[in-house]
């Protein structure tokens, strides 16, 4: 069809080979299929000039038609990979939403006014990756993910401390070992029944007793600042009260692992840039707000 509306703009099959970079024969043999699939003539060529049959300026205007509806197509599926704009969906499990990782995904909206966000909290499925199937862009998740299917790119890696009010510790006592730790009241977050401590492979498994339990770090901060119980807290959320002193850390000997935090997306040789705008700038952003 390209080739048929050149010759016919060109006037010429030579001309319209030198304009498409190919043969003269292969341009005559691109007519050929034409008609040969229409089974009717679109070109009458004399020695010196080609003209269009009623048939053949009727299929002209049709593939002039179809040619530029394809182009733009093409330019809007490309612009989806080359525009920073349009839908952006990201999904995460409730706590790390409950970080002030929202203030960082306000302010990469802000700053994208192209882009239209969407954060969802919670509701992710077990199979992380499974968020494509839903239609979202982007994964926020601290677990390791074994599947090629989808891009991993650790974005931060995250604090944690076992934490306690005065008021507790006062009334409690404050646990010297890990051992100790094991009679003391606990605040559990649901999903992790156990506490690891320790760096590299020297990981110590602490199976504590649950005084309380939430799916929330947010609730869980509450109760330790209400001095119901012992914590272990990301320092994103608790970083305020430790440094006011309306919460202690303990066990600092045995310090507790930082956790990765990954942006996980579809796989592909080259991402849409909005993705790609987005998880740079998380990376960036918890640079530029680390945790004192």
């Amino acid at each position: 069809m390209n080739t048929f509306t050149q010759v016919v703009r060109s006037g010429s099959l030579t001309m319209a080979a030198q304009a498409l970079g190919i043969s003269r024969p292969l341009v005559s043999r691109h007519l050929a299929v034409i008609e040969e699939q229409l089974g009717v003539e679109l070109i009458r060529r004399t020695t010196r000039a080609i003209h269009l049959t009623p048939a053949g300026r009727k299929h002209f205007q049709f593939c002039e038609k179809v040619l530029k509806d394809l182009r733009a197509e093409e330019s809007s599926i490309v612009s989806l990979y080359q525009a920073a704009e349009g839908a952006l969906r990201v999904i995460s499990p409730k706590w790390i939403g409950s970080l002030d990782i929202a203030d960082a995904v306000a302010r990469f909206a802000e700053t994208r006014p192209k882009i239209r966000v969407e954060l969802h909290l919670g509701g992710l499925s077990v199979r992380t990756y499974d968020f494509l199937a839903h239609g979202f862009d982007v994964a926020l998740q601290t677990k390791e993910i074994p599947d090629s299917s989808v891009i991993v790119k650790k974005v931060a890696s995250l604090k944690f401390a076992i934490c306690a009010a005065p008021a507790y510790l006062a009334a409690h006592g404050e646990p010297a070992s890990l051992t100790e730790l094991k009679s003391h009241s606990c605040l559990i977050q649901i999903n992790e029944p156990a506490w690891h401590f320790g760096t590299g492979r020297r990981i110590k498994t602490v199976k504590v007793a649950a005084s309380f339990a939430a799916n929330s770090y947010r609730v869980l901060h509450h109760g330790a600042v209400s001095g119901i119980g012992i914590a272990l807290l990301p320092r994103r959320i608790a970083d305020a009260e430790l440094k006011s002193g309306t919460l202690v850390e303990i066990l600092r000997d045995d310090p507790v692992p930082d956790r990765p935090l990954f942006a996980v997306f579809a796989p592909g040789e080259r991402a849409p840039r909005k993705i790609r705008e987005f998880v740079d700038f998380l990376t960036h952003w918890f640079v530029e707000h680390p945790m004192q």
